[in-house]
C-alpha cells in the first residue's frame, strides 16, 4: 500500500524528473495576499510570479502545499468530522507553469502520472472541459480518454478567474467513477452532486485577462496551475471512499483511541475524526507562528482547537488529551514538514494550557447552557441574549453554542446576538466618548466594527501586505490621499508594531500600486493599528493592496532597548532587593528608560554590579522565547507585571537568560521572565553590549536608569575613552609635579580601551551590533567562516581569528574588518590543515579582491589591508577558491 508519505513523494520525484524546482510549501499566513486569512491552494505562494510583478530563477514548479480552510472566505470547520472529505487542514500537490509550458505539455503530465506512476484505472476517469475549450478537448481525446468521457461544462465550475478583473481561464479536471454501488451521475448531470463521481485534479489554463467593461484578451504569458488533494488522492490509491480511512487519519484516530479507551470505529467515530483533523491544523498553525487570541488568525485556531477540545470531552477524556496526541502526528508528517518536529515542544505546552483552561470553561458553559434549555420550550431555538451572556458572562464562544445545539437539533438566534452584541459596541463607545478621549477617536470603533480589529504580524516579520481598509483625516474618513497630505491609515494586518508598554511604535513605509505613504509613528486604538503617514508619492485608496515595510534597523536598535530592560529590571532586584518594581519605561530606537521603586541613589558598586549583570547575561547569548498563557498561570511562574500594561484573559510572556549559563532549562532556572506584549531579540547576545549613563531620582520613591546599548554603546564608550585621553593629556600638560596621577589616569585609560576592544571581540562572536553571528559552511571539504566586521579594528582580529578557529576546531577563517573606511584583513587555518591551506594564500587572495597588494604571516595566521571593504563578498569567494585547491 502506499502511504501519503509515499505519494507525496512519488508526486514531487514525477515532476522533479519534469524539470521541475521543488519549491517547499509556503507557511500558513500568506505574505502576498492581505486578503486570506491562510494559504488555502497551492498557488497562492506563487500569486506575483503568475501576475508578473515577480520573477524568480524557474519557469516551472512542483509543491506540496499546506492549506488551511477554517476562516473567511473559505470555511470549511463546521463540515469536518461528519463527511469523508472536509478538512480544516489539508495538503494540495501541484504543478506550476510560468509562461513556460501549457496545455500541450500540462495534460498529458497529469494523465501520464495518474494512470502510469500511480495506476489508476484509465477507464474509471472522466475529464471536464469549459465547453468552448476544443484545445483542451482535443488534447485529452488525444492521450487516449473517449470522446464520451469528457464532458462539456458551460459554467463557472469549468472557468477560474483571480477576481472580477485580472488573469483567468478554463479548466480541466480529471473525476474517477466509483462505481454504480454508490449513487451520483457525471458531472454536469442532475445527479453531480453524489459521491459516486469524485473530483481528483484540477488543471486552470491561465490564459486571460479580464476588465471591468467584461472584454477579455490573452494574456502574453500563459502560465498553469494544478492541484490535486493528497488526502483524497491517498483514500483512492488505498481503495477507500473516505479520506479518514487513509494511513494517516488512521494513526492519528487510532492514538485518540488508544488515549480516551474509547472504540474508533463505532458510534463515536465522529470525534475521533474531529480531534485527528484538528490536531493537524492546529500544530501546522502554531508551528508557522500563529498563537491562539481572541482575534483575527489566533481566534480562529483557538476557536479550531475549543472545537476538538470538546469532541474529546464528548468522549469522556478525565484530562487534556490533545498536547498527548502532537508525537504521533510528528512521526507521521515531520520528516515532510520538520518545522513540526522544530515546534513540537511548544504545540504540545501551548495545547495543554489551552485545554486545561478550556475545560473550565466548558464544564460551566454546558451547565448554563442546560439552564437556558431548560426554561425553554421543547426544540424552540437559544435565544440571541442568552447565547451572547454565555459569550459576555462566562467566555463560552458561540460557535461552540451552535455545535453543542446541532447535536439537540436546536441552533441559536444569531439576530438576537448580533444585536446583543452591537448594543455592547455602542456602551463601549459610549464609555470612550466621556473619558477624557479626543472626541475623533471614536471614529476607530467605526472602523473597528465594519472590518475588525487589526491583526498584527511584527513578531515574525518586518515585511508584509495588508489591504488599506481605511483612511483617515481630521477625525473623518476619506476615500484618497495625495502627494503632501497627513493622513492616519488602518489596514487588516500590519507588521508595524504600535505604541504600547513603554515601547515606541514603528516607522517605515506602506507602499500601494498607485502610491507611497511614509510612516511616523504607529498606534493603536479600539484594536484597530493606526499609522500615522504622509503621502509622499502618487496617491493611495481605500481598498488598495499594500506592501507593508517597517524601518528594520529602527526597530532592531528598538528591540535591543526592549530586551536590556528585561535583564536591568532583574538586575537591580538581584542587586537592591525584591522590593524593585517598574514604575515606567521608554523603549526608543536610540536609547532605553527605566523608572523602579528605590529611595536611594545607587552608588557606583551598585551601578558597577548592575551593568556586569546585564552584560554578562548579554554574553550567553541565550534564546529569548515565548509563550502565551493566562496572567494567573504567569505570576504563579514567578513572572513580573510591566507597569503601565493592560491584561486580558491571556498574556504573552518572555523569558530570557538562564542562570546557570547553560542557556536552557526550566522556568525555575530562568533569569528574566515577564509579562510584555513588545518586539525582542531572538537571543540576547543581538543585544550587543550595555552601559548605564547613570541613575536619578524620577519622582518620590522612584529612581531611573538611563542606558544605551549595541552600536550606541560602543559609540559612547569610545566618546568617553577619547575624553580620558584628552584628560590625561591636559593633566600631563600642566601639572608635571604631579605624575602619579597622571600615571593613575593612562592605566584607567588603558583598562578602558582594553575593555573596548574585548566587547568589540565579544559583540562580534555574539552576532551583535546588526550581525548574525556567523555559521560555519563546507568549503572543499574544510570548515570555514566568513564575515565582515564594522566598528571592529585590524589589531582585534588575530584574537578574534583565534577564537573562531577554537569554536571551529578545525576548519578556516577569514575576516575583514571595515574600520574607518579601510579594510584590514585577518586568517587563520587550524594546525591540522595547514599542508592544505594556508593563511597567507587566503589573505592574499581576499587582499588582492579588495583593491590592496600582499599580506603576509604564518601558515596558521596572516594579515594584510586595502583601501576598502566594498568588495568584501568577492573577497570571501576568493577566499573560498584557495581552499577548494
Amino acid at each position: 500500500m502506499q502511504t501519503l508519505n509515499d505519494i507525496r513523494s512519488t508526486f514531487l520525484s514525477y515532476f522533479d524528473k519534469q524539470g521541475h524546482a521543488v519549491v517547499p510549501s509556503s507557511p500558513l499566513v500568506p505574505r502576498n495576499d492581505p486578503t486570506l486569512m491562510f494559504v488555502n491552494s497551492g498557488m497562492v505562494q506563487f500569486k506575483n510570479l503568475f501576475t508578473g510583478v515577480e520573477t524568480r530563477d524557474y519557469k516551472r514548479a512542483t509543491t506540496a502545499q499546506k492549506c488551511v480552510r477554517a476562516g473567511g472566505k473559505h470555511n470549511d470547520l463546521d463540515n469536518v468530522g461528519y463527511t469523508a472529505r472536509h478538512h480544516t487542514f489539508f495538503e494540495m500537490l501541484g504543478n506550476f507553469s510560468f509562461g513556460d509550458y501549457f496545455k500541450d505539455d500540462a495534460i498529458p503530465f497529469a494523465w501520464n502520472l495518474i494512470t502510469g506512476e500511480f495506476g489508476i484505472p484509465k477507464e474509471r476517469l472522466y475529464v471536464t472541459v469549459y465547453h468552448t475549450d476544443d484545445e483542451a478537448f482535443d488534447i485529452w481525446k488525444k492521450v487516449g480518454v473517449p470522446e464520451e468521457r469528457i464532458i462539456r461544462i458551460a459554467t463557472s465550475d469549468n472557468f477560474w478567474q483571480m477576481g472580477p478583473t485580472g488573469p483567468c481561464g478554463p479548466c480541466t479536471e480529471i473525476f474517477y467513477d466509483h462505481g454504480d454501488h454508490i449513487w451520483g451521475g457525471p458531472p454536469g448531470s442532475p445527479e453531480e452532486d453524489g459521491d459516486r463521481f469524485i473530483e481528483i485534479w484540477n488543471i486552470v489554463f491561465m490564459q486571460n485577462e479580464q476588465f471591468e467593461d467584461g472584454s477579455m484578451i490573452d494574456l502574453e504569458m500563459q502560465s498553469i496551475d494544478t492541484g490535486m488533494g493528497l488526502e483524497r488522492i491517498g483514500a483512492l490509491l488505498q481503495g477507500s471512499h473516505d479520506n479518514y480511512d487513509t494511513d494517516l487519519f488512521k494513526s492519528l484516530i487510532e492514538a485518540s483511541a488508544h488515549a480516551t479507551g474509547v472504540d474508533p470505529y463505532g458510534d463515536q467515530n465522529v470525534h475521533h475524526r474531529v480531534i485527528a483533523d484538528h490536531l493537524r491544523s492546529t500544530s501546522f498553525l502554531m508551528a508557522d507562528g500563529v498563537m491562539p487570541s481572541n482575534d483575527g488568525r489566533g481566534y480562529v485556531l483557538r476557536r479550531i482547537m475549543r472545537r476538538a477540545m470538546r469532541h474529546a470531552h464528548l468522549l469522556g477524556a478525565k484530562d487534556p488529551l490533545m498536547h498527548r496526541l502532537v508525537p504521533a502526528l510528528v512521526q507521521k508528517m515531520g520528516a515532510a514538514y520538520p518545522e513540526l518536529g522544530q515546534a513540537q515542544s511548544m504545540i504540545e505546552q501551548t495545547l495543554l494550557q489551552e485545554e486545561t483552561r478550556f475545560r473550565q470553561t466548558l464544564d460551566r458553559g454546558l451547565k448554563l447552557l442546560d439552564e437556558e434549555l431548560a426554561r425553554l420550550p421543547e426544540e424552540a431555538d437559544l435565544p440571541g441574549d442568552a447565547a451572547f451572556k454565555l459569550y459576555d458572562t462566562y467566555g463560552f464562544p458561540l460557535d461552540l453554542t451552535q455545535d453543542a445545539l446541532r447535536e439537540k437539533g436546536r441552533s441559536v438566534d444569531t439576530d438576537g446576538f448580533d444585536a446583543a452584541m452591537a448594543e455592547q459596541k455602542a456602551k463601549a463607545r459610549a464609555a470612550w466618548s466621556g473619558s477624557g478621549e479626543a472626541a475623533d477617536a471614536t471614529i476607530w470603533f467605526d472602523v473597528a466594527d465594519k472590518h475588525g480589529t487589526t491583526d498584527f504580524l511584527g513578531y515574525d516579520t518586518e515585511v508584509a501586505e495588508g489591504q488599506i481598509v481605511a483612511l483617515v483625516q481630521d477625525g473623518a474618513e476619506i476615500a484618497s490621499a495625495d502627494p503632501g497630505q497627513n493622513v492616519q491609515i488602518a489596514l487588516n494586518q500590519t507588521p508595524f508594531y504600535a505604541e504600547s508598554g513603554g515601547q515606541v511604535g514603528d516607522t517605515g513605509v506602506i507602499r500601494t500600486a498607485s502610491g507611497v505613504a511614509e510612516v511616523s509613528d504607529t498606534r493603536k486604538s479600539a484594536g484597530v493599528f493606526i499609522h500615522i503617514a504622509t503621502v509622499t508619492e502618487g496617491s493611495i485608496t481605500t481598498g488598495d493592496a499594500a506592501v507593508l515595510d517597517v524601518d528594520h534597523s529602527r526597530r532592531t536598535a528598538i528591540r535591543a532597548n526592549h530586551s536590556a530592560t528585561h535583564l536591568l529590571h532583574e538586575a537591580l532586584r538581584e542587586a537592591l532587593g525584591d522590593h524593585v518594581a517598574q514604575r515606567g519605561s521608554l523603549n526608543a530606537e536610540d536609547r532605553l528608560r527605566f523608572d523602579f521603586s528605590h529611595t536611594q541613589a545607587l552608588n557606583l558598586d551598585e551601578l558597577a554590579k548592575v551593568e556586569a549583570d546585564v552584560n554578562s547575561y548579554i554574553r550567553q547569548n541565550a534564546a529569548v522565547e515565548t509563550r502565551i498563557m493566562t496572567p494567573d498561570d504567569a505570576r504563579a511562574l514567578g513572572a513580573q507585571a510591566l507597569f503601565g500594561e493592560k491584561y486580558g484573559d491571556e498574556v504573552r510572556v518572555v523569558s530570557m537568560g538562564r542562570k546557570d549559563g547553560s542557556g536552557k532549562g526550566s522556568d525555575g532556572n530562568t533569569y528574566s521572565l515577564e509579562l510584555c506584549g513588545g518586539t525582542h531579540v531572538r537571543q540576547t547576545g543581538d543585544i550587543g553590549a550595555f552601559v548605564t549613563l547613570g541613575d536619578s531620582a524620577s519622582s518620590a520613591g522612584v529612581r531611573r536608569i538611563e542606558a544605551l546599548t549595541g552600536a550606541a554603546a560602543l559609540s559612547y564608550l569610545r566618546a568617553q575613552d577619547h575624553r580620558l585621553a584628552e584628560v590625561a593629556l591636559d593633566l600631563k600638560a600642566q601639572a608635571a609635579d604631579v605624575p602619579e596621577r597622571v600615571r593613575s589616569l593612562m592605566e584607567e585609560r588603558r583598562n578602558l580601551s582594553n575593555e573596548v576592544a574585548q566587547l568589540r571581540r565579544e559583540l562580534a562572536m555574539a552576532g551583535g551590533g546588526g550581525t548574525d553571528a556567523p555559521e560555519a559552511k563546507d568549503v572543499g571539504g574544510i570548515a570555514f567562516i566568513a564575515q565582515v566586521l564594522t566598528g571592529v579594528t585590524g589589531k582585534d582580529l588575530p584574537a578574534l581569528v583565534d577564537q573562531f578557529k577554537e569554536k571551529l576546531g578545525s576548519g578556516a577563517v577569514l575576516l575583514v574588518a571595515d574600520s574607518d573606511g579601510k579594510a584590514a584583513v585577518a586568517a587563520g587555518v587550524t594546525t591540522d590543515l595547514t599542508d592544505r591551506a594556508s593563511a597567507v594564500d587566503i589573505v592574499k587572495a581576499a587582499v588582492a579582491e579588495l583593491g590592496g597588494k600582499g599580506g603576509g604571516g604564518r601558515p596558521d595566521m596572516a594579515q594584510g589591508g586595502a583601501k576598502d571593504a566594498q568588495n568584501a563578498k568577492a573577497a570571501i569567494a576568493a577566499a573560498e577558491k584557495v581552499l577548494k585547491g
